[in-house]
């Protein structure tokens, strides 16, 4: 299959979403509402309703269900939202995470597994989806590589939030993709760490002690100051809001970040690994 019709594909399909609010934005429009009054209706943000009319944001069952009956729709955003294809959509149990994660004031992210999405290139995003087993198609593949690209506009906005990641070294040392995709990878990842709202730390291997054993975790300081931790295992994930749980992870990020090689430290490390690569 060539690249062309891959990329023709990969819009039609990742236009589902699109599709979905497209018909939000037109029963509103029938029913003679702007977008400010129908998310005064439904006690949601202006800015929520025109995410969702322009794709960037899933609708969700929630809120389908009651603009069906506000707009009169016969339950059709409901059936549409039920039957689009699983493809175009995050996990089930990863969509809210995506959601904190767009709006996020402050991200804090541990990964000693594999480095984290939003630092991935999209050979490196490839890679690591043609390790999942059972095997995705290459049309999976596809569409979840774009959707982890599409993630990373949130470094780029015109307010970025405050990101600060810790990964393992093996993650840095690891070749996935061959030699080639590793290079292109570690000048990203090199790219990343000058960004001023980017902190970028390496845990280096051979610690006698090591505070994150619990595995990987995310800290997320949301829009309103609260502070969630996400974290997940193969096909599920967990939101953590309890403070005391929350603290517990967050008091290890705190201890990771001083078991790390600091940022300049970091740079470093990635200039002589580009040198050798």
């Amino acid at each position: 299959m060539s690249n062309k019709s891959l990329s023709t594909r990969r819009r039609k399909n990742a236009t589902a979403v699109k599709m979905v609010g497209s018909l939000v934005g037109t029963f509103r429009r029938a029913a003679g509402l702007t977008q400010r009054a129908l998310a005064d209706e439904v006690a949601v943000d202006e800015e929520t309703i025109a995410s969702v009319e322009q794709g960037r944001r899933t609708l969700k069952p929630d809120l389908a269900a009651q603009l069906d009956e506000l707009l009169d729709t016969k339950g059709a955003l409901s059936v549409a939202l039920e039957n689009m294809p699983e493809i175009d959509l995050f996990p089930r149990w990863a969509e809210e995470y995506i959601d904190l994660e767009r709006e996020a004031l402050a991200l804090s992210w541990y990964d000693n597994q594999v480095l984290p999405g939003l630092l991935q290139t999209p050979a490196y995003a490839r890679a690591v989806f043609l390790n999942d087993v059972p095997a995705l198609t290459e049309d999976e593949i596809e569409q979840r590589v774009a959707a982890r690209m599409e993630r990373q506009e949130v470094l780029r906005r015109a307010e970025p939030p405050t990101v600060s990641f810790v990964v393992s070294e093996v993650t840095v040392m690891d070749r996935l993709g061959g030699d080639a995709v590793h290079a292109e990878q570690l000048r990203r990842l090199r790219e990343w760490a000058d960004l001023p709202a980017v902190t970028l730390q390496i845990m280096p291997v051979g610690r006698d002690f090591h505070a994150g054993l619990v595995g990987p975790f995310t800290v997320i300081e949301t829009v309103d100051h609260q502070r969630i931790v996400y974290t997940e295992a193969p096909r599920r994930g967990w939101l953590i809001a309890h403070p005391d749980e929350v603290s517990f992870l967050e008091r290890r990020y705190a201890m990771l970040r001083t078991q790390a090689l600091n940022a300049h430290e970091t740079k470093g490390l990635l200039d002589r690994l580009l040198g050798d690569a």
